[in-house]
């Protein structure tokens, strides 16, 4: 009997996923795998941790709740903490597999990643991958091919509006008949340890008090949607600061795939059913608009998105400063409001959608050094880090990626207008 093989990467869900759900449709026995691949832990040429321990922490978490779900189909998680292409050509031997389902990734790392295992495998297995983390499916764009897509957020934005029809959510998969066979599964899933960090406690001043999980995904949208209503503020609200309820906070599982954009979506389309619509509501979605314009951006151009021009390959001058980079990480610059944004995303792997934009600026514009830098800095520490919409944002506000404006952000004066009693900046400031 051919068994499927499920490999998650960036959706680990059960619920709308494609992949899970075709491997279901076309094979009686199903089975998956998740790889915590050394290499995603290891220093990249910036100098800092690919993966930072806040990150590693909500993923070991992630993955306890999908082991669970998917346990609870009738299907086992093989976990290793080793490179895919040491174990899965064994693997697929061993299980006698013919296909493997995945999520469709387009960024350098995980194309060569897959064009490596390719090479170790029989070319008679095949690969089934798809589009899953998207709100407007990349066949559904009014644009010939994703390489049309414009410039300008805004042009993108309404002509996808006005054209596009969301996809209904993938029907979850019922459970598996009978359990599969006779697979042992000894797998593990690592500790903290294994992965090269010490344990550490949250710290209590973080905006982001969540733990890493499909159901955790969930339950924040049961709480920031209907039990407390926040998302009928949630334009009013979303430049907060402080605090786990100015904005929906789901920009984490996003990233890794525990929910998906089209269930964000229809879940605002529900609470607008049911208890109100407005500019609020909408704006949930306007930003996952912006999340899915980031990862057009990144198929377009590709490994530009990683290049110091950027996508507008531009010949700017970029200084490269050690005691800079030191005094902008560690909080010690000349602006208060920079350095308050810069100590909680030390002590936590947060910050602000206002604050990354300040202190984006600041490395890029202010103190004119190499954006790519900041960028890596933000892909170790951030629990919530997206490599599209990290890389993405950061172009935009260094004045090489989607900005028309190429604008410079005012700190005193946005200090001024979203910490005015400075109660921000005495959190993370106050010794």
């Amino acid at each position: 009997m051919n068994t499927g093989l499920v490999w998650f990467q960036n959706n680990l869900r059960s619920k709308d996923n494609l992949p899970l759900s075709q491997a279901f449709k076309e094979h009686e026995q199903v089975i998956a795998i998740y790889f915590f691949d050394p290499r995603q832990f290891k220093v990249t040429e910036f100098g800092f941790r690919k993966t930072g321990k806040f990150r590693a922490k909500f993923l070991l978490e992630t993955i306890a709740e999908l082991k669970e779900n998917l346990a609870e189909l009738n299907i086992p998680l093989f976990i290793y903490h080793d490179t895919p292409e040491r174990k899965l050509p064994k693997f697929l031997q061993e299980n006698n597999i013919s296909s493997i389902y995945l999520q469709k990734e387009w960024t350098s790392e995980e194309q060569n990643l897959l064009e490596n295992v390719k090479k170790e495998i029989p070319e008679n297995i095949q690969f089934n991958s798809y589009y899953d983390q998207f709100l407007f499916h990349p066949e559904d764009i009014p644009y010939p091919s994703y390489h049309e897509v414009p410039k300008v957020f805004t042009e993108f934005r309404k002509k996808c509006e006005a054209k596009v029809v969301i996809r209904n959510c993938t029907p979850a998969p019922e459970a598996l008949k009978q359990k599969n066979f006779d697979l042992k599964n000894e797998t593990k899933i690592p500790g903290l340890k294994e992965l090269g960090f010490e344990d550490f406690t949250q710290d209590e001043r973080t905006a982001f008090p969540f733990k890493g999980g499909e159901d955790q995904a969930q339950k924040r949208i049961q709480q920031y949607f209907w039990e407390t209503k926040k998302l009928a503020e949630y334009k009013k609200t979303r430049n907060g600061l402080i605090g786990k309820s100015y904005s929906s906070k789901l920009s984490a599982w996003l990233a890794n795939g525990s929910i998906s954009a089209k269930q964000v979506y229809w879940e605002v389309k529900n609470f607008e059913k049911e208890i109100t619509k407005n500019e609020d509501t909408y704006w949930l979605i306007f930003e996952l608009i912006w999340r899915d314009y980031f990862k057009f951006i990144s198929l377009k151009h590709g490994d530009k998105i990683f290049k110091i021009g950027g996508i507008l390959e531009k010949n700017l001058e970029w200084n490269i400063s050690k005691k800079a980079l030191e005094q902008w990480i560690s909080g010690e610059t000349k602006e208060p409001f920079v350095n308050a944004n810069m100590k909680e995303i030390a002590a936590t792997g947060f910050m602000s959608n206002r604050g990354r934009q300040n202190v984006g600026s600041y490395w890029a514009k202010e103190l004119k050094q190499d954006w790519r830098v900041g960028a890596a800095y933000f892909e170790s520490l951030l629990i919530d880090y997206d490599v599209h919409s990290n890389w993405g944002n950061w172009m935009y506000n260094s004045g090489v990626g989607n900005d028309p404006r190429d604008r410079k952000f005012n700190i005193k004066r946005q200090a001024e207008r979203y910490d005015p009693d400075q109660k921000f900046q005495e959190l993370w400031l106050k010794d």
